[in-house]
Formats: C-alpha cells, structure tokens, sequence
C-alpha cells in the first residue's frame, strides 16, 4: 500500500507559518505584549520610558492605527480583528510578515514536497496570508473573550474607589494599575487623555466603538448619563457590574448547553474533509480511474460548494445569539 504524506506536510508547513508569526511578535516586542500580565504593556512602557506623553502617543497609535488603514486593499478584511487584537505591529509591517511568510512557506514547501512550481506558488502565497489571519483571529478572540471576563471585577474596583471618596478619573488609574492586561493598559490610556483634557465620556465610548463591545457601551452610556443628570455614581456602576456579570454567566451557560451541538456541527463539517485527507494519504491513486473524466472537476466543484454550504449551515445553526 503507497502512503502520500503530502497532505500532512501541507498542513504541518501552515502550522510553522502560524508558530512563526507568534515566534516574531514575541521576539519584536518581547513579554509585554502578552495579555493577563500582572504588569500591563503600559506600566512596562513607562518603566522603560518615563515619559508618559510619549507613551501615550505609542499605545494610541497602535490601538487606532488598523482602523485607519482600512483603505489598503485587501487588508480590509483584517482591520477590524487587527485591531480587537490591539496588534502592535503596523498595518504596513503585518502585510510586509505576509509577504515574508509566503516565501518561507514556498522554501518550504520546494524542499519537502514535489508539486509544480505554479502550486507551490499559489500554497505559499495562501499560507503566508491565511496563516497571518488565524493568528490575528486567534488574537482578536482571546483578548476580547478576556477583557469581557476582566470588566465586571474592573468596575467593582471602580465602585469601591468611589465610595471611598476619590474621583472617577482617579478610580480609573487604580484600575489601570491593578487590572492587567487587556483592560489595564486600556484604562491607563483613558486616565492619561482625562489628564491631559479629553473628557472620560468621550474616551469610553471610542473604546467601546473600537472593541465593537455591547458591555462598554453600557459603562459609557452610564456615565454619560451620571454627568449629566447627576446622582450616586457609586451605585449606578454597582447594579452595571452586576448586569454585566449576569450577562455573563448567561453567555456561559449558553455556551455549555449548546457545546455539544456545536462540536457535532464541526465534526459533520470537518469528517468529509478529514475522511479527503485520509483517502488520499493511504492511497494517492484511489481518484486516478475517473480524474481525467471530463465530469471530474465539474463533481469535485460541485462537492466543494455543497461542503462549503454545510459548513455555514452548521455555522448559523451552532450559534445562538443572547
């Protein structure tokens, strides 16, 4: 029996591309990059650079500079995860990762497989782009899923500064100091703009629009509303941090209920995939009988866009909104 490992090569090639892009974010901006450190990007930044007007300007660029840069062809369809992700690498400097990583996955793949040039170029462009994507993907998700979990305790501490008396800004930089990252360097942003004249309000709700976030928009309306009409700011962030976690748990128990649906849908989507793979691993010529048949790749498209519909269909089916 001939075994074609080619398909396992493909897949293990992407894999590196994918490893490789962490390995180089890691190497460029080192340890503080990653989230849920005790001490947040910003405090690392201002240990290194006491100028808090510079690093404000650093951390501000990078939380705003993907969303500028949506008119770059192409690199639209990234923008938005890039910035969820708060990616600190530029737009310019990620496009410039792809293009590294398309080469390497073409090295790669003339070293350890034998396909047409044509195909090595056509699978190392799509890993060097596909490859960047996940890992933005991946990125966009863990932080936000994070900062989602960190919000509800980030204004209990909020309420509990303002009961002793201190001021919402000054409530804000405890949090920034205490709370790690996502939402520490996040709120140590906003206290700098307050200190430098920009109103809280206004601040919250760009945060809140950039992270396209359902619980601070709540913060946001809530403390606009407060400096508007007044009343106990104290209390009104007390029942938010309780709707919030609510909220929460809600997501939660949705998620554990319907666990079970979503990985028979990933499963029902990934088995005809998989079962591909294997048939063509164990025993390469298993197609070779009809591929020269003029209705092979009328099929073999056929096949691809029914797989492609049920991929969607359990996508949608799979995903209950709260």
């Amino acid at each position: 029996m001939q075994i074609s490992a080619a398909p396992l090569i493909y897949i293990l090639i992407f894999v590196a591309v994918v490893v490789i892009v962490e390995g180089i974010y890691l190497t460029v901006f080192g340890k503080s990059i990653s989230l849920n450190n005790r001490l947040s990007r910003r405090l690392t930044l201002l240990e290194k650079n006491a100028n808090r007007e510079q690093v404000l300007e650093q951390l501000r660029k990078e939380m705003n500079q993907h969303l500028n840069a949506k008119n770059i062809p192409l690199y639209s369809m990234l923008a938005k995860k890039a910035q969820r992700a708060n990616i600190a690498f530029s737009p310019q400097a990620l496009i410039g990762i792809m293009g590294l990583l398309s080469v390497v996955a073409f090295l790669l793949l003339t070293v350890f497989t034998a396909a047409e040039p044509a195909v090595r170029v056509i699978l190392g462009v799509a890993m060097g782009i596909f490859g960047v994507y996940t890992w933005v993907s991946r990125k966009a998700k863990k932080r936000m899923d994070l900062l989602e979990e960190q919000l509800p305790d980030a204004i209990e501490l909020m309420v509990r500064s303002l009961r002793v008396g201190h001021p919402f800004s000054t409530a804000i930089g405890i949090v920034a100091k205490e709370v790690p990252d996502p939402l520490g360097s996040e709120f140590g942003v906003i206290a700098d703009e307050a200190a430098y004249g920009r109103d809280v309000t206004e601040s919250l709700k760009a945060f809140a629009e950039r992270m396209d976030s359902q619980d601070l928009r709540f913060l946001a309306v809530a403390v606009s509303i407060q400096q508007q009409s007044g009343g106990n700011l104290a209390e009104i962030l007390d029942g938010l941090s309780k709707v919030i976690r609510a909220r929460f748990k809600l997501f939660r128990r949705v998620k554990a209920i319907t666990a079970e649906a979503k990985w028979s849908g990933m499963f029902l989507s990934a088995f005809p995939i998989v079962a591909l793979l294997m048939i063509i691993v164990i025993k390469p010529d298993y197609y070779d009988g009809v591929r020269e048949t003029p209705a092979f790749i009328p099929a073999a498209l056929f096949v691809t866009v029914f797989l492609i519909i049920n991929i969607i269909f359990m996508k949608v089916m799979t995903n209950i909104k709260v």
